[in-house]
């Protein structure tokens, strides 16, 4: 059996036809990673090492091995490293994080949601 075969193996590898995400904000996180690894805001080493920390942290805190924890991980890990570059204060991180949900709250099932208030 290989990875293909057996989600539980490698919960990221996807059988033929599935998608690769199982949200859009799961791509979105790897891309904004990527773009600002591209565009110099932190490096490649450094991404890895943030991602690492978060994935032993959820797993200390006993979270499940799954897509779900990884990609948390992987956007934890982003909304620190922007943090600590000086990109993105704390504050304006959690505002936004809030308008966001405030967005989603107000918006109607089935809707896309779109952020209203722009800081």
């Amino acid at each position: 059996m290989n990875a293909r075969e057996d989600n539980t193996i490698a919960p990221l590898a996807r059988r033929d036809g599935d998608p690769v995400f199982e949200e859009p904000w799961q791509a979105q996180v790897l891309a904004v990673a990527f773009a600002l690894t591209e565009g110099g805001l932190f490096t490649p080493s450094a991404w890895s090492a943030a991602l690492g920390e978060e994935l032993r942290r959820a797993e200390r805190a006993g979270e499940p091995d799954t897509a779900d924890t990884y990609y948390r991980s992987a956007l934890a890990a982003l909304e620190r490293l922007t943090a600590s570059g000086g990109a993105v204060t704390p504050q304006a991180l959690a505002l936004r994080a809030e308008d966001w949900r405030q967005s989603y709250l107000d918006t109607p099932h089935g809707k896309p949601v779109e952020l209203r208030r722009k800081r």
